[in-house]
């Protein structure tokens, strides 16, 4: 790695006095949440959605259903790559805590859940758009997520990484709306029941260029699976905890994010094709801008083109090229 190359990271509670920083990509799920006259009704709702979906999971020696509470952190990471401290906004992520009220004690959780990048916004809504906008058939670019791959295995390693954090990331994110998946009788306590898909999609073989690797698991009273992204063995490197607080954060997102897929009111069956179309399911009580959100992708790629990209161009191809992760 270039020994010029280095990452800061910062750490911000998320409760419903949140408010977005400058540098936060205003299309992040939470940050579109905390903007608006109902800022911090929707905050609160939403950490109350969580705590809820959280003891309904962990309901052993939980009679009452309020022994935790998740508290969140927004991770955010800077990376300068010319040593000279001008640092760009790259990476955030949400790390999960958990408060045990039983026994006062607070339990570290998950670092990933959610996963936000100006890089990719650049990639998908930049260099996927002009590369195919005088196909006659849709394609990818070559290379296409090579420079966000590295960064992203290049941070995980980093010493700023593993100073901050002793298990590697999971993501969790919504499943694809142009795939098919099928259920398995492979079945986890926590995660739930597992579904299998026959071919990749876009958004896996970015992640794979990231590294990481994809499972789709439905948790119990879940109505559609969710792709969880991770390092190593997602079933045995984390406790129960730790799973629930990802999988209670990020259901409670994708309930108020995609309301067709994950508020459905009907079930995913043993074959499963989600769509945004579909009219039967219930809206939370939460507001959310769907589509300033993706409106405003197109802005930040072309933000990370000029202020990135560019200027950093011969640098970052360089680096991209020799580097051994």
């Amino acid at each position: 790695m270039n020994k010029d190359i280095h990452f800061s990271l910062k750490r911000i509670t998320f409760d419903e006095d949140y408010r977005p920083s400058p540098n936060t990509r205003i299309t992040t799920n939470f940050a579109n949440l905390a903007r608006g006259e109902k800022r911090r009704e929707n905050l609160r709702n939403t950490l109350t959605m969580i705590d809820n979906r959280f003891n309904a999971l962990a309901h052993w020696d939980n009679p009452k259903g309020d022994r935790y509470s998740v508290e969140l952190e927004i991770v955010s990471v800077d990376i300068d790559v010319t040593g000279t401290g001008d640092a760009f906004p790259t990476i955030e992520m949400l790390k999960t805590n958990i408060v045990d009220h039983k026994t006062n004690k607070r339990i570290e959780g998950i670092v990933g859940n959610n996963f936000s990048s100006y890089v990719r916004d650049y990639d998908f809504s930049v260099v996927l758009t002009n590369y195919n906008k005088n196909q006659p058939k849709f394609g990818i670019p070559e290379n296409f997520g090579a420079l966000h791959g590295k960064i992203f295995k290049h941070f995980v390693n980093s010493s700023v990484y593993k100073t901050h954090f002793s298990k590697s990331p999971v993501i969790c994110l919504s499943v694809s709306e142009n795939k098919t998946y099928q259920r398995t009788e492979n079945r986890h306590p926590i995660l739930g029941v597992e579904y299998q898909v026959d071919s990749s999609s876009l958004t896996e073989r970015y992640f794979k260029k990231m590294g990481l690797e994809v499972r789709y698991f439905m948790p119990p009273n879940s109505v559609a699976p969710l792709a969880f992204y991770f390092f190593g063995d997602l079933l045995n490197d984390y406790t129960s905890l730790e799973l629930i607080s990802t999988i209670s954060t990020m259901e409670t997102f994708q309930k108020i994010y995609r309301p067709e897929i994950y508020n459905a009111n009907s079930v995913a069956g043993a074959y499963y094709q989600p769509s945004l179309n579909q009219h039967d399911h219930s809206l939370t009580r939460i507001v959310y801008d769907r589509e300033e959100r993706s409106q405003l992708a197109v802005k930040q790629g072309r933000f990370v083109e000029e202020h990135f990209i560019k200027p950093y161009h011969s640098t970052l191809e360089q680096w991209t090229a020799n580097s051994a992760l």
